[in-house]
């Protein structure tokens, strides 16, 4: 390594701010670089010093607003209005699907990759794969599970992917699992029936966190069920100020008002 370049490494992060680049970006990029350092030291490209220096360059410090927005009850219903209008197969589908990413807090591939066997209707009970492998239990309730209780009727099968493609005329396949972009699509045009703008898929996930802390579930027990910890939890809170006026009104200070103050 050139005997300027580690000097150099400490401006890389004003040259990528400079370049108007999100401080996230910029972290990224620094935690590649910082990667590519232990892999040249592991060559012996460059000393110890060398290495040091280079993981002593600090990430951004920053705090954005949190992406995405809370889908709002009307809104849900608007969408299940929607589907509720279509024909069965496809009507009853997409209903299950957004019940799904709402009532259980599921990402995209969280909802394809389930089976019809990973779902237990007796006890409500779902065997969720998230991300890294990492397996939780969900569980089904009210109209979501009336929901999925419908399209397991239409699909008629007790084993095999619980969503499936379904062509225009209606017909079902069978022997195909329905696709994450499938997933997208079909919230996408549910969303354009019941006149709901801007919503995503994520969005019906942030609103899973931000409806049960609203509704006072413990933050930890909201974290298990989305397969998060508590700390990346708190960032899909979308309850905005009106929760955090409701906190502070939970606060008594013990002071009472005088009946008529002096004038000046």
């Amino acid at each position: 390594m050139a005997p300027d370049a580690v000097p150099a490494c400490g401006g890389i992060r004003t040259r990528l701010q400079e370049e108007g680049l999100a401080p996230s970006t910029v972290n990224s990029t620094l935690f590649a670089l910082r990667g590519v350092a232990r892999a040249a030291f592991n060559l012996e490209l460059i000393t110890a010093d060398e290495l040091v220096r280079i993981r002593d360059v600090q990430p951004i410090r920053h705090e954005r607003l949190p992406a995405g927005r809370a889908v709002t009850a009307g809104e849900l219903g608007a969408m299940m209005d929607a589907c509720a209008a279509d024909e069965p197969a496809a009507g009853v589908r997409d209903a299950a699907i957004i019940a799904l990413l709402y009532a259980a807090g599921l990402r995209r591939a969280e909802l394809v990759a389930l089976d019809v066997e990973s779902y237990d209707p007796e006890t409500g009970e779902a065997a969720i794969s998230g991300k890294g492998s990492r397996q939780r239990k969900g569980f089904i309730d009210n109209g979501a599970a009336d929901a999925l209780a419908d399209w397991l009727l239409v699909l008629g099968e007790s084993t095999g992917p619980l969503f499936r493609p379904i062509t225009k005329g209606g017909h079902l396949i069978r022997e195909r699992r329905l696709s994450s972009q499938a997933v997208y699509d079909a919230l996408k045009r549910r969303a354009r029936e019941a006149g709901v703008r801007d919503v995503r898929c994520h969005d019906l996930r942030r609103s899973f966190v931000s409806d049960l802390l609203d509704a006072g579930v413990d933050i930890s027990v909201t974290a298990k069920l989305a397969g998060h910890g508590i700390e990346v939890c708190s960032r899909y809170d979308r309850r905005g100020d009106e929760a955090k006026r409701k906190a502070v009104a939970l606060l008594h200070v013990p002071y009472r008002r005088r009946a008529a103050l002096p004038p000046d």
